[in-house]
């Protein structure tokens, strides 16, 4: 679980209606009491209560200001899909503040760029001066949103994962359109984002091609929901070795528990799992365990993936990327001998 907040009775469906009706008479101190309460409320309220004021919080994101506590109402609104809200239902709201201030705060990085040498500055909410705000240059206003952006954007990543990681459907609605910004603001080295890109990149119902060199053989795999390629290689390897395809050791049926049951484990196991292949691009490149299945290149309209023997024998814990995340490799077709030469002519 993601948030930790403690349990007590409470009456949030009263304390959500007085938000909602203090944000619409756009009444800035009652609006601030009413948040305070709202936040107070939502740590001890029961999960029934959850289930019906998540989405009712997500949509009052948008209301607020962006220079306001906007990524802290999304949080609310995420631990109420981990108590049991709709995630589809409280998705877009949530989905929508992380894209904008993920496209703010590539702007400030533009303009703080283009205007010094010095480097970009850590994500703080103390650099925040009017010096700061003048070098960005525009309106003030539009200054503090964008610095705001810069120092708050990591805030965001629990609740968007709250949502990514318990629907498919929003994964597929939302995800691309944030994942190219989510890259870019990370490869500027001041965010740690890599959760959020994690579960922006996961693929879903997604067929690969997958050559076996060793054997000469080919076959058809859908993937769905895996967080990394540790989870990957698990899954192949128990559809491949563990179904007889392909010799070798398949994984332990803990590992494989692990990858795929829909209850996460609580908290860290100590299983470990043994890699069967060494995983290739069809260039040869090596497709690394601790990269995605988003690595894997795409030739002729498919994902292509060559297995080799491993190197070297190498393991690693068995618990997934994303605890509430399991991952899905179904086998839906061994190619022909034809088939599988036309795509290993593909390959180097």
């Amino acid at each position: 679980m993601i948030f930790k907040w403690k349990r007590k009775a409470s009456g949030l469906a009263a304390v959500v209606s007085e938000l909602e009706e203090s944000v619409a008479a756009r009444d800035g101190d009652r609006t601030e009491r009413a948040f305070a309460a709202m936040m107070a409320g939502v740590q001890s309220a029961s999960e029934a209560e959850h289930v019906l004021a998540g989405p009712r919080l997500a949509a009052l994101i948008p209301a607020f200001p962006a220079t306001g506590p906007r990524p802290m109402l999304a949080m609310a609104a995420g631990y109420c899909v981990e108590r049991g809200a709709d995630p589809v239902a409280c998705a877009e709201p949530i989905l929508d503040g992380v894209h904008r201030d993920l496209l703010d705060a590539l702007e400030f990085a533009r303009r703080w760029t283009a205007t010094g040498e010095d480097g970009l500055p850590e994500p703080d909410e103390k650099i925040i001066d009017d010096a700061l705000l003048a070098r960005l240059g525009g309106e003030v206003h539009e200054a503090l949103q964008l610095v705001l952006a810069w120092c708050a954007v990591e805030e965001w990543q629990p609740p968007a994962l709250a949502v990514l990681c318990r629907s498919a459907e929003v994964r597929r609605r939302d995800s691309s359109a944030l994942l190219s910004a989510c890259r870019d603001l990370a490869a500027l080295e001041r965010h740690d984002l890599k959760c959020l890109a994690h579960a922006l990149a996961v693929l879903d119902d997604e067929p690969l091609v997958v050559l076996h060199r060793p054997t000469g053989t080919g076959f058809e795999i859908r993937i769905g929901g895996i967080g990394d390629n540790f989870q990957l290689h698990t899954l192949l390897a128990h559809v491949l070795v563990g179904g007889g395809h392909v010799p070798g050791t398949g994984p332990s049926a803990e590992s494989v528990r692990l990858a795929t049951d829909p209850e996460p484990a609580r908290g860290r196991t100590q299983a470990v799992a043994t890699g069967a292949f060494e995983l290739l691009a069809p260039d040869g490149e090596r497709i690394w365990n601790e990269g995605l299945p988003d690595d894997i290149p795409v030739v002729e309209g498919r994902r292509l993936l060559v297995l080799d023997e491993p190197a070297y024998q190498r393991s690693w814990n068995a618990d997934r990327f994303f605890p509430h995340l399991p991952g899905t490799a179904e086998l839906t077709r061994v190619l022909t001998a034809d088939e599988t030469r036309t795509w290993l002519a593909r390959t180097s």
